[in-house]
């Protein structure tokens, strides 16, 4: 009885529709999916209708992308107020500042002698929130590069010559974000950003829990997030960080996973709020 609590689909920038997203799930045997697109809950209410439609619940959220001092600090929201104004506002000025970081690397990309359309990376984004995967897909549909990493690696990740930062959210406002909206806010994969000196601080502004169980943790991570989250009395939490087929290195929906019991817990403190 397990759940998958960080998964995106093509609301942002993973490859399946929220409703193939559920399917795959549900077939591999999960009970509970966690939908959490980066800066946007618009996949959501498609994949809570295939949630019931085939037996396996839906735990809706979303993943805000903040910095701490140049460093990307991945912010999980769970059972946010969908319609909160002030939430709504943030993500539509994320939104609007996602096409115009898109559109200013398309630029650089042009000048490099690289002709990528901004037509055509809108079009791969399709509904969802567009962003430097994107960017590369249309880069290697071109032949430039090989896969997405080496785009990434080549064009568009920091430090290359196509590089744009984003509109900066700090991880502080991140986790007020959510919690003004009635939200449950985790901080994901502490592992992978290294700066534990972070949590204290956002202890401060409602952080409830720390994703332990991710696919980019080692055991002793595990271990030590585990006893960070004991110690201070927050939820551990858990997901692959699926993104679908051709994404974060062949990750699979269900590749980590947490009880139900986890489930249970963020509603406790969803009522408690």
């Amino acid at each position: 009885m397990t759940a998958d609590l960080h998964c995106h689909t093509t609301a942002s920038d993973g490859t399946l529709a929220p409703a193939q997203l559920v399917r795959l799930a549900k077939d591999l045997g999960l009970k509970a999916l966690g939908i959490t697109d980066h800066d946007t809950v618009n996949g959501i209410e498609e994949a809570v209708d295939a949630g019931e439609r085939l037996g396996i619940e839906i735990i809706p959220g979303l993943e805000l992308n903040t910095d701490f001092e140049g460093v990307e600090v991945h912010i999980l929201g769970y059972y946010p107020d969908l319609e909160a104004p002030a939430l709504q506002e943030v993500l539509a000025r994320m939104r609007d500042a996602r096409r115009s970081r898109v559109r200013a690397m398309l630029e650089k990309l042009n000048g490099l002698g690289l002709a990528v359309r901004e037509e055509r990376v809108l079009e791969i984004a399709g509904q969802g929130s567009v962003g430097r995967p994107h960017v590369a897909q249309a880069l290697r549909e071109q032949g430039y590069v090989k896969d997405i990493m080496d785009a990434f690696a080549r064009y568009i990740g920091p430090g290359r010559p196509a590089y744009v930062s984003r509109y900066k959210l700090t991880p502080e406002q991140g986790v007020g974000l959510i919690g003004a909206a009635g939200g449950i806010a985790v901080l994901a994969h502490p592992g992978s950003v290294a700066r534990d000196e972070i949590i204290p601080r956002l202890l401060q502004t409602g952080l409830k829990g720390i994703e332990v169980f991710h696919t980019s943790h080692s055991k002793d991570m595990e271990r030590k997030y585990s006893e960070m989250a004991r110690t201070l009395g927050l939820v551990m939490t858990g997901g692959s960080d699926f993104h679908g087929p051709g994404r974060k290195d062949g990750i699979q929906v269900g590749d980590r996973t947490v009880p139900l019991t986890v489930v249970q817990e963020l509603k406790q403190l969803k009522e408690q709020m």
